[in-house]
């Protein structure tokens, strides 16, 4: 029995669904040449009604064999389908990252900061001590604190400020730049850029398979990783950080640094040089005592502040709480916990990114402008670039919105 109902279509592309006008036509033209007659398919008779019902089934049977279709393309899948894919490679999606600040630590000389030592902000949030250091003749040393809960813990700059336990002769802590936020369960984006990252996994010595190793560990938020093969420091990125000749650069955020040395380790060849301001030791465990011990080095990159001029169109139909709610937007989409691709290390962050999911709070929202800039200075420019040292942060106090 044919029909005239139009066909779903696999192309090269994938595949083409019929509009539900081209349907409902198609239903009514069998509905006609069943009943052999020409019927009123005025939507308030009898047929009218029972075709434009037939082909709304058609379309959402339709609809959800495109989104089955699409949810076997990593660049498409979500939710459980995504998390199926995941599996594929030995993955699964992280329940959250903490946020992660590097805090100035004084006090007397040769005191010693363990790893688990304890700080507190002023909301009350407790971080606990990564990486431990020994403070040096300059009385003071600058460590990675971790928050204790996951998801994204607002740290803004000069919040962590109580010590809760430590040594005797460790003074006072404060965090001079803003925490990196960390993230609440992995969204889409982030999950498939890991995923992305994870093919090299497998791979020994590349640049990639050193990068997807550290993307790995868990509670890491950002990763860069490069090579440099020439005889000669270069300087690289528009901070034209100096990458050593013959060595590897790997910028991480968050994470256990033990834990990131070692999957460094686990894919470096053997003689190449590194580069950063965080170094851990790594055991042979391989030889019978004494075992080698190596120092590894990589980079926890300087957080970096952004800051924000949203201009919105003013009406009357806009809610009370209006600023509030674009100050939001823009830092769920800069830290992507909005499902989109947050901004990272050496990356460039485009001021159009922030306009659909500003539009988005409501159909009476008219985005007039966005712009940004790296703080202190002035948010006039549409796109800013970072260095391979440099992770971006943002608070909503650095978003101002402007009705115009």
């Amino acid at each position: 029995m044919s029909t005239n109902v139009p066909p779903v279509q696999i192309t090269a592309t994938g595949p083409v669904i019929p509009q539900q006008s081209a349907v409902l036509a198609g239903v009514l033209a069998d509905y006609n040449s069943a009943f052999n007659v020409t019927l009123n398919p005025d939507k308030r008779t009898p047929q009218g009604q029972l075709g434009s019902s037939t082909a709304a089934v058609v379309s959402d049977g339709n609809a959800m064999w495109a989104w089955l279709i699409n949810q076997i393309n990593p660049d498409t899948a979500d939710g459980f389908m995504q998390d199926a894919i995941g599996r594929i490679y030995f993955q699964t999606r992280e329940p959250g990252t903490p946020t992660t600040v590097q805090l100035l630590c004084t006090g007397a000389f040769n005191v010693t900061i363990p790893l688990g030592a304890q700080v507190r902000d002023t909301n009350g949030n407790r971080y606990v001590c990564a990486l431990a250091g020994t403070i040096g003749v300059s009385g003071n040393i600058t460590l990675p604190f971790t928050c204790v809960n996951l998801g994204p813990t607002p740290c803004p700059p000069n919040t962590v400020t109580t010590i809760l336990n430590g040594p005797n002769g460790w003074d006072t802590v404060n965090n001079p730049l803003a925490g990196a936020v960390g993230s609440n369960v992995e969204s889409r984006a982030a999950f498939e850029f890991r995923r992305q990252q994870s093919v090299a996994l497998n791979g020994h010595g590349s640049i990639q398979s050193i990068g997807a190793a550290v993307f790995a560990v868990p509670g890491v938020i950002d990763v860069y990783a490069i090579e440099n093969f020439e005889d000669i420091t270069v300087n690289t990125g528009v901070t034209n950080y100096p990458v050593v000749a013959h060595s590897i650069y790997v910028a991480a955020v968050g994470g256990d640094p033990q834990a990131i040395g070692n999957a460094i380790a686990s894919k470096k060849n053997d003689g190449s040089n590194m580069n950063g301001n965080t170094t851990v030791t790594i055991v042979d465990t391989s030889y019978d005592t004494p075992q080698p011990t190596y120092t590894y080095a990589y980079n926890i990159p300087t957080n970096t502040a952004f800051k924000f001029a949203v201009q919105i169109q003013n009406s009357a139909a806009l809610p009370a709480d209006i600023v509030t709610q674009v100050q939001q937007a823009v830092v769920n989409s800069f830290i992507g916990a909005d499902g989109s691709k947050r901004a990272r290390t050496g990356s460039t962050v485009l001021a159009g990114k922030f306009y659909a999911p500003i539009s988005a709070i409501g159909p009476e929202v008219n985005v007039v402008n966005v712009l940004l800039n790296l703080a202190p200075g002035s948010p006039t420019l549409t796109n800013v670039t970072l260095g391979i040292d440099q992770f971006p942060t943002l608070q909503a106090s650095d978003v101002a919105v402007t009705l115009v």
